[in-house]
């Protein structure tokens, strides 16, 4: 048995029987070749909490897009920017390695809608809405020049997640050749999603207007398909195919408090194994939070 497996059955037997921990880990070692964290903590005073390798760092993927949003509505909450601003859209950006220039490909976005047209003057509602919910580079990339990576990074160190690191926007071959990626962990993650569900992340009525974007979110096959139908999850997905499968999230259950949970996967087992892995952690949470029980 390999090491990693053998630590792992160690940890496991170390739990009492029938814990969220054990069986969210012993769920975690059923995929050995995946590298998987997990932030899960309720939005309620003395309420339990569940880390594992929550501080392991991962390739942010589309999960830094949220911190991107972030910076938008604080800058919309200074006077400095306005949702109805329009912006010309282009599709030519600059690698932050070498200043050569780069555009990306339709075929490599998940949203398509925007690239007939470049040329033209979208907003910055438009462009968020898209980045969120449809996770478009075209426009994450058109919004990062405007909220700036640096600035992006501040905000998120001020709100408590010190290790998220944006550094550029997407599809920058250079940068990513050079190793400069955007960066996250689970915890961070997870405090960057409840500052936003208790209005920490900007003023009240931004982060109520982030968190309507967020329930908007089109792809669902990770944390919510562990939840009863119709269960209400502002979350934000993330994946590089063949590299990492993230998705982070604040779960609203019928009764009973919100709760934040993050899951980070990074391997080649492929989306379909992350995915489901990521959806089985999400049942497990979902019946500790809600009292069915473990596993239920």
């Amino acid at each position: 048995m390999p090491m990693m497996q053998i630590i792992l059955a160690l940890i496991i037997a170390l739990q009492p029987p029938g814990t969220l921990e054990a069986e969210v880990r012993a769920r975690i070692a059923a995929d050995s070749t995946t590298r998987t964290a997990v932030a899960y903590w309720p939005l309620a005073a003395n309420a339990d909490s569940l880390l594992i390798h929550d501080n392991w760092t991962y390739h942010a993927a589309s999960t830094m897009k949220v911190p991107v949003m972030i910076q938008l509505y604080r800058m919309v909450d200074a006077g400095t920017l306005t949702l109805d601003a329009k912006i010309t859209l282009q599709n030519q950006f600059t690698s932050i390695v070498d200043g050569s220039p780069y555009a990306l490909d339709m075929a490599d976005d998940s949203d398509s809608s925007l690239y007939a047209r470049v040329g033209e003057p979208v907003t910055v509602q438009e462009l968020i809405y898209l980045m969120i919910t449809r996770s478009s580079n075209l426009a994450t990339n058109v919004l990062i020049d405007l909220a700036g990576p640096a600035q992006v990074t501040k905000t998120m160190h001020e709100l408590g997640a010190p290790h998220i690191h944006v550094l550029r926007g997407v599809e920058d071959i250079p940068a990513y050749r050079a190793g400069l990626i955007n960066t996250v962990t689970a915890h961070d993650l997870a405090v960057v999603m409840a500052a936003i569900a208790q209005e920490r992340a900007a003023s009240p009525a931004s982060c109520k207007a982030m968190l309507a974007i967020l329930l908007k979110q089109e792809f669902d096959d990770g944390i919510p398909a562990g939840l009863p139908p119709n269960t209400p999850v502002a979350h934000k997905t993330g994946w590089v195919d063949g590299l990492v499968d993230h998705d982070a999230a604040i779960v609203y259950p019928p009764s009973g408090a919100p709760y934040v949970l993050v899951v980070l996967n990074q391997g080649n087992a492929g989306d379909s194994v992350t995915r489901h892995l990521t959806a089985d952690i999400s049942r497990l949470v979902w019946a500790h939070a809600t009292g069915t029980g473990i596993g239920q």
